[in-house]
C-alpha cells in the first residue's frame, strides 16, 4: 500500500512527479557507485587471487578457526549485503513495471524504457555479485573447514558461513541438539519434517521448530541452489532419525541382549577349551620328562637338569596361556561393544589398544629389516676377521709362525687387546643402525655411561695400563717363583688388572698392577733354566780355624744336597773379615727355583754336619766361651766317647 501510495502521488501532482524522477536517477547512480566502489575495494577482480584472509591456514583450536573464518566471510557479508539492497530496488522496480501494465501504458514510453533498464543492470549487477561470492567461495575452500553436525559422532554435513549472530560453530551445535531432539521425540513423524522458503533463507522446519535455515552463502559452499541443499540436507536428518530409532527399538535391544548373551557363552566355551588344552599340554610334558628333557651340561657342571627343564618349560606353557586368554578378551570385548550402537566407538578404541600397538611394532620391523640385515652382515665380518686374527694368535703361541721381536706369551694378552679394539670398531660402525640411535633420550643416556664408566673406572685404567706395560716388559710370566715387596711365591694368574701369587705357605695374594709397577719385582726362575739360579748362604767362622778347611767343608756339604747342580761347580766367596770372626758365603747352582727353600735348608743341614764331624764350632755371630772349663758347642754324638770337659787352669806363679 505504501508503494502504490508513493507510485500514484507523483500521477496525481506534477511537481512530486518531477521530484520523484529526479530522487530515482539519483538513487539508480548512488547504486552503481556503491556497486563499483565495493567491488575495488572489499573483492578481488577476476582471476587474481583471493584476499589475505583466505590463505591464512585454519588454526587447529575451534574459537582460533571461527574467528579465522569469520574473518574470511567477511567480504560474503558485504556482498550479501549490497544483494539485500538490490533485491529491495528489484522489487520497487517490478512492482512499479507491474503497475505500469496495468495502466496499458505504450511499451515505448520513457517511463517504462527507463525502468527496464534499470531493472536489467540490478540484475547484471546481481549476477555478477553472485560470480565474485562464488569466485571468493571457492578460495576459502582451500584452507578453510566447517564445523560437522554430528549428533551421535556420525557427520550428517558441515557447516561453513555465518548466519546471523551465530558463527559456523554455534549453529553446527544448535543443529546437532535439535537433532537430537527429534530422535528423542516419542511422536515424531518423518513427514512432519518440511523445508519452507522464506525471502532470504530455506529453513527445514518440523512443526514450529526451525532446525536450520540455509542462505545464498551456504548454497554457494555446495555449489547447489538453497531449495536443492535444503532438500538434500532434510534426506540426511530422515535417515538419521530413522536410523536412531531403529537402533533403539526394544526388537534390537532385545537382539543385541542375545548377542551379548552368544557371545559371553562362546567366550566361556573358548577359555574352557584353552583351559583344558593347555592342561592337556602341561601333563604331557610331566610324562616325557625323562625323555624330552635330558638336561644341559658346560663342562663337568649341570646346569639344566631334566627336572628344572620340565619347570622352566612348564613357566613358559603357563605364560602362553594368559597371554593367549589375554588376546580373546581384548578381541571379545570390541566385539561386545560393538553391538550397541552407542558404545561402537569404545568398540573401534579398544580394537584399536591391540591393533594399534601389533600395526606399529610389524611397520617398525618392517621398515628396520635394511638396517638389520645391515647389521648381520657387519657382524659376519668381523667374526670371520676375529677368526683370522685367532688363528694366527694360536700359530704364533705354539710356536710354528715366528715373528722377530714377538715373544709367543705374547700372542694372548695381544690377542684380547686387539679382539676390544675390533668390539670397539664394530660397535662405531653398527651404531648409526641401531634403533633410536638418533634420538636425543639415547645420545644422553650414552653420554651418562659414558660419563660414569670414565670416572667410575679410573683406577680401574691405571691397573689396565700397567697390565699392560707389565705383559710386554715380561717381568714375569704364569709359574714363575718372583718376590714382589715383601712377597715371595709363585705367579699363578696375571690378567690387566690385577696379579696372583701362592706363597711357600700356600697363601693366594692379589696384588694390583699399578702396586707392581711402583715397587720392583725379583723374577727366580726367569735364568734358571738356562744358566741356573744361585743359591747362597752365609756362615762366620772363628780366626783359629783355616779358611782352606772352612772352604773344603762348604763345598762338601753343597756337594751332597740335592738339587745342587755339579756343574757350574759350587764355590765360596769371604765376604768380610769382622772383629770376632771370618764370613764365608757358599754359592751354589740350581735351576729348581720353586724348591730352594727346600734346598737352602738341606745346604744348612749338611753344613752343620761337616763342621761338627771335622771338630770346628761355628761360634756365630758373637759367641764368647772361656776354653778352661768350658764344654764345647759340638754335639755329643760327634765327641770320643771319653771326652772330658777341661778343667780350670789357674797359675799360682807371681
Amino acid at each position: 500500500m505504501v508503494r502504490q501510495l508513493n507510485f500514484r502521488l507523483p500521477t496525481r501532482f506534477p511537481a512530486f512527479r518531477a521530484l520523484y524522477l529526479l530522487r530515482m536517477r539519483i538513487d539508480f547512480y548512488r547504486s552503481w557507485l556503491l556497486i563499483f566502489s565495493l567491488l575495488i575495494s572489499a573483492g578481488p577482480a577476476a582471476g587474481q587471487t583471493p584476499p589475505p584472509a583466505a590463505a591464512v591456514p585454519t588454526p587447529s583450536h575451534d574459537s582460533a578457526r571461527a574467528e579465522s573464518l569469520t574473518t574470511d566471510t567477511r567480504y560474503l557479508r558485504q556482498l550479501d549485503s549490497l544483494r539485500l539492497r538490490n533485491t529491495d530496488r528489484l522489487a520497487q522496480l517490478q512492482q512499479e513495471l507491474l503497475t505500469l501494465r496495468d495502466r496499458d501504458q505504450d511499451k515505448d514510453h520513457p517511463r517504462r524504457r527507463q525502468l527496464e533498464q534499470e531493472l536489467a543492470a540490478l540484475r547484471a549487477t546481481d549476477s555478477l555479485r553472485l560470480a565474485r561470492a562464488r569466485h571468493h567461495i571457492d578460495s576459502l575452500k582451500v584452507h578453510a573447514r566447517g564445523y560437522p553436525v554430528s549428533p551421535h559422532g556420525d557427520t550428517l554435513f558441515y557447516v561453513y558461513t555465518k548466519l546471523g549472530p551465530f558463527l559456523p560453530r554455534e549453529r553446527a551445535n544448535l543443529i546437532a541438539d535439535k537433532v537430537k531432539r527429534l530422535e528423542d521425540d516419542v511422536l515424531y513423524a518423518a513427514d512432519s519434517l518440511r523445508v519452507y522458503p522464506s525471502e532470504q533463507t530455506v529453513d527445514i522446519m518440523y512443526g514450529a521448530t526451525v532446525l536450520q535455515s540455509i542462505s545464498d552463502n551456504d548454497a554457494l559452499w555446495m555449489n547447489v541452489t538453497r531449495d536443492s541443499l535444503a532438500h538434500q540436507y532434510r534426506r540426511r536428518i530422515v535417515a538419521a532419525v530413522a536410523q536412531y530409532k531403529q537402533a533403539h527399538s526394544l526388537y534390537n535391544i532385545l537382539k543385541e541382549a542375545g548377542l551379548v548373551l552368544l557371545v559371553l557363552v562362546a567366550f566361556y566355551f573358548v577359555v574352557r577349551f584353552v583351559n583344558q588344552l593347555f592342561g592337556w599340554l602341561r601333563r604331557r610334558l610331566t610324562d616325557k620328562e625323562q625323555t624330552w628333557f635330558r638336561g644341559v651340561q658346560l663342562g663337568t657342571y649341570e646346569l639344566l637338569t631334566p627336572r628344572r627343564g620340565l619347570e622352566a618349560a612348564l613357566l613358559l606353557l603357563n605364560v602362553l596361556r594368559w597371554v593367549t586368554i589375554f588376546l580373546i578378551i581384548s578381541l571379545v570385548l570390541p566385539l561386545l561393544f560393538s553391538i550397541f550402537p552407542g558404545t561402537q566407538g569404545m568398540a573401534d578404541t579398544l580394537l584399536g589398544y591391540v591393533i594399534t600397538p601389533l600395526r606399529k611394532m610389524l611397520l617398525a620391523l618392517w621398515h628396520y629389516l635394511p638396517d638389520l640385515i645391515t647389521i648381520v652382515v657387519i657382524v659376519t665380518v668381523f667374526r670371520y676377521l676375529l677368526r683370522g686374527v685367532y688363528f694366527l694368535k694360536e700359530e704364533i703361541r705354539q710356536g710354528r709362525l715366528t715373528i722377530d721381536g714377538f715373544y709367543p706369551d705374547w700372542a694372548n694378552p695381544t690377542y684380547q687387546i686387539v679382539r676390544v679394539m675390533v668390539f670397539a670398531f664394530l660397535l662405531v660402525v653398527i651404531f648409526p643402525y641401531l634403533p633410536g640411535s638418533d634420538s636425543p633420550i639415547f645420545k644422553g643416556v650414552s653420554v651418562f655411561l659414558g660419563f660414569l664408566f670414565t670416572f667410575g673406572s679410573a683406577g680401574s685404567l691405571s691397573n689396565i695400563v700397567a697390565g699392560l706395560v707389565l705383559t710386554y716388559m715380561r717381568s714375569y710370566k704364569l709359574g714363575d717363583r718372583v718376590k714382589i715387596g715383601d712377597v715371595t711365591g709363585d705367579i699363578i694368574e696375571k690378567n690387566l688388572l690385577v696379579t696372583r701369587i701362592r706363597t711357600i705357605k700356600n697363601e693366594e695374594i692379589t696384588i694390583p698392577n699399578s702396586s707392581i709397577m711402583s715397587s720392583y719385582t725379583t723374577n727366580f726362575s726367569n735364568a734358571a733354566p738356562t744358566l741356573g739360579l744361585v743359591l747362597h748362604t752365609t756362615v762366620t767362622i772363628g780366626y783359629d780355624v783355616p779358611w782352606p778347611q772352612v772352604h773344603q767343608l762348604l763345598l762338601a756339604a753343597a756337594a751332597q744336597a740335592e738339587g745342587v747342580l755339579p756343574e757350574p761347580k759350587p764355590f765360596v766367596l769371604q765376604t768380610s773379615l769382622d772383629d770376632f770372626y771370618v764370613s764365608y758365603q757358599l754359592n751354589a747352582y740350581t735351576r729348581e727355583a720353586s724348591r730352594q727353600a727346600g734346598i737352602y735348608s738341606r745346604i744348612h743341614q749338611l753344613i752343620q754336619d761337616q763342621f761338627n764331624a771335622a771338630g770346628v764350632e761355628i761360634l756365630s755371630p758373637h759367641y764368647r766361651a772361656a776354653r778352661d772349663g768350658n764344654q764345647t758347642t759340638i754335639p755329643a754324638q760327634y765327641l770320643p766317647p771319653d771326652y772330658v770337659a777341661p778343667r780350670f787352669g789357674v797359675d799360682s806363679r807371681g
